[in-house]
């Protein structure tokens, strides 16, 4: 199942959450955060958005940095994403 997002919606996977602290401590899984790179896996079309014209600024494959609780997350085929709007991603990741 492919995923098309709509308008300036963008889908993200995260990456991998960290298994430990940069001291070397093991986090167990119900400390860990949530992830803030991901890739992303889909764009929008973009186009007038409230009255804008939104000009989509990634593109499938980019890494990004996105809003700490940013976005809807969904499951599909046992994957995990994010969908968001454009505006939630903060920077891209070079």
């Amino acid at each position: 199942m492919t995923i098309k997002p709509l308008a300036d919606n963008v889908v993200i996977k995260a990456t991998a959450a960290e298994e430990t602290t940069k001291s070397g401590i093991v986090l167990t899984s119900a400390s860990k955060e949530k992830p803030q790179i991901a890739e992303v896996v889909a764009v929008g079309p973009g186009g007038m958005v409230d009255g804008k014209e939104v000009a989509m600024t990634v593109k499938p494959g980019d890494k990004v940095i996105a809003a700490k609780y940013a976005g809807t997350d969904i499951k599909i085929d046992n994957e995990e994403y994010t969908v968001l709007h454009l505006s939630d991603i903060l920077a891209i990741v070079e």
